[in-house]
């Protein structure tokens, strides 16, 4: 993430521009200067997942209760010191952004085939040094952090902008994040999570101030600085040429040497004093000027100027590419709730008509289907709610998909005798009939709609369970009586398990098998809030949050109980209330197989 080489260069080069700083005595210092304002920090959630997420089991499909507990932590020690937090979550992939998005979600892939390789070989989770990010984190996260009192927003464009915009416009302290990208804007300073330290509120600045010194750069040139460098926006194959002349002209070879070579190739393109600089004065293609154009002007917040641009133009409006397809109130709904975190899926498909999802910890070789494969068509009815005369371009990733291009999907109507109700009936309506509308067009995106009298009886975090691992035992081919029960004893048991009790839960082995069922659930718990999001909330969504519904630890244990004859007494810890669950929510996902024509079959030891 960032600019390319140049937290190395601050770090192991120069120091000096790494500041360490106690937090405390900023919020101290800021609230003599501003006794109005309440000291606060920006934070750049996706760079704070690993940060946040020290769970020691992360291949079981996440330690949700724990994860929650550590956010807390987390939330309560900045409280302490009296300095309150703002959460920014990247809510969509610019465009400019796509082609490093791709190759960073390729790379991962190869990353968790290695880990699903080790597992097969060792039967345990690797080390820490190969960790993958649990699926779904991201998702998640926003949606703890709202339930933890937290403000927490979503971003309508790029993320980093965003913050950098909100942390000057509102005279924070800082940005708390892990992302060169933030000493390059002309913003307020730039904090390490990844040196945070809880226990004593420190951490390290990564300062702008010194870098231009060190450089003898001013902060104008920096956007400069970045795209000679490399950065997201500007990929390296893009300069190449411009990188290698200034090696050679400056003589600097190492990692560290490239930096001072890209500022030295700048100061000597300076121009004099009564002459004007601009891109049209470095020796560069016309294309690559366009590139770097864009590329500078990505860094300039609003009412900010380049002199290295002959004119400065204004961050480039949103443009909604399904507008011709919507009605304002239902663009402005969706762009509202995004924004507030309220939501998931909707907005992106109702303004660009794109979706992604990065990668899930899943694995080609175990006769399963790939999340994005096996609830294509749950996604089919939920864009036939919000676009139903529009395909989607869906960037999803999974093992063996090149993401060359996007693949168009295209709505599928909903089985219901009255059609599917239109999204002004569902966000806007208000009579007593549309709460039982929300909730029929809920089930029948997972093709459940005659569930309605059934599951009348079960409480929110239940019927999720059963619509997704009814969906999941419908879709899945070699999908087994064992898994369902794997499935199920698990929600059942851990209603009653606090986080300590779950802190206890140990397994023998780890199974690949398990490892990608685990995952698989928890995907699809975020097609769960989709379609809560898309219906008018017809569930609350605390009561559909993997917290409430899974452990993957507790999950993998039964998995392997299951799959190993175990008696049913065993596999609900010996309580008579919990098998009675149990056998009611297996009669009915069974039921519901068999009249829909599947007969699921028993294989354990699989």
């Amino acid at each position: 993430m960032g600019v390319k080489g140049l937290q190395y260069f601050m770090e192991a080069c120069f120091p000096d521009t790494c500041i360490h700083v106690d937090l405390r005595q900023l919020a101290v210092a800021h609230a003599a200067a501003h006794p109005d304002l309440m000291p606060s920090v920006v934070v750049d959630g996706l760079a704070c997942l690993r940060y946040w997420y020290q769970c020691q089991a992360w291949v079981h499909g996440g330690q949700w209760k724990e994860y929650m507990h550590s956010l807390q932590k987390f939330v309560e020690a900045f409280k302490v010191i009296g300095l309150r937090l703002v959460f920014f979550f990247d809510g969509t992939v610019e465009e400019k952004k796509r082609a490093e998005w791709v190759k960073r979600r390729l790379r991962v892939n190869q990353d968790i085939a290695k880990v699903f390789n080790y597992i097969k070989n060792r039967h345990q989770q690797p080390g820490r040094e190969m960790f993958c990010i649990p699926s779904g984190l991201a998702t998640f996260s926003r949606f703890a952090l709202k339930s933890l009192g937290q403000e927490t927003y979503c971003s309508v464009r790029e993320g980093d902008y965003e913050i950098a915009e909100y942390a000057l416009c509102n005279n924070c302290i800082g940005i708390l994040g892990q992302d060169t990208d933030f000493v390059i804007y002309d913003t307020v300073p730039y904090l390490s999570i990844a040196k945070l330290n809880l226990d004593n509120m420190t951490t390290v600045q990564y300062s702008r101030e010194k870098l231009c010194h060190i450089l003898k750069l001013s902060k104008s040139d920096l956007p400069l600085l970045a795209c000679i460098l490399g950065n997201d926006v500007v990929p390296e194959h893009h300069l190449q040429n411009l990188r290698n002349n200034a090696l050679i002209l400056y003589g600097k070879k190492h990692q560290g040497g490239k930096v001072h070579a890209a500022a030295q190739f700048i100061k000597s393109h300076h121009p004099n004093s009564d002459e004007t600089c601009s891109i049209s004065s470095l020796p560069l293609s016309i294309v690559d000027k366009k590139i770097v154009e864009k590329g500078i002007q990505s860094y300039l917040l609003p009412g900010q100027t380049s002199p290295w641009l002959d004119q400065s133009l204004p961050y480039p409006e949103l443009v909604c590419v399904m507008e011709k397809y919507l009605k304002k109130d239902i663009l402005q709904a969706a762009k509202e709730k995004h924004i507030r975190a309220e939501c998931f899926l909707s907005y992106n498909v109702l303004h660009d008509g794109v979706v992604e999802c990065s990668n899930t910890l899943e694995d080609e070789e175990l006769g399963l289907p790939p999340q994005a494969i096996l609830y294509q068509p749950l996604r089919e009815h939920i864009y036939s709610i919000l676009l139903p005369s529009s395909s989607v371009k869906e960037w999803f990733v999974f093992p063996r998909n090149p993401l060359k291009e996007p693949k168009q999907v295209y709505p599928k109507p909903l089985a219901l005798p009255e059609g599917t109700p239109d999204l002004m009936t569902l966000w806007f309506g208000n009579d007593s009939e549309v709460k039982s509308v929300r909730v029929s067009t809920f089930l029948a995106v997972f093709d459940l709609q005659d569930f309605a009298e059934d599951l009348k009886s079960f409480d929110t975090p239940l019927v999720a369970v059963i619509c997704l691992v009814t969906y999941i035992a419908v879709q899945a081919k070699h999908f087994s009586i064992e898994d369902i029960d794997a499935y199920l004893s698990q929600a059942v048991c851990i209603r009653y398990k606090s986080y300590t009790d779950l802190q206890h839960t140990r397994v023998p082995q780890v199974d690949p098998r398990a490892v990608h069922l685990g995952s698989l659930f928890v995907r699809g718990l975020t097609y769960v809030i989709a379609a809560n999001s898309v219906c008018g909330f017809p569930f609350a969504m605390n009561e559909i949050m993997p917290w409430k519904i899974f452990d993957g630890l507790l999950f993998h244990s039964k998995y392997l109980q299951a799959h190993s004859n175990c008696a049913r007494e065993e596999l609900l810890e010996g309580n008579p209330a919990w098998m009675s669950l149990f056998v009611t929510l297996r009669d009915l996902v069974l039921g519901a197989c068999g009249r829909r024509g599947y007969t699921i079959l028993s294989f354990p030891g699989r």
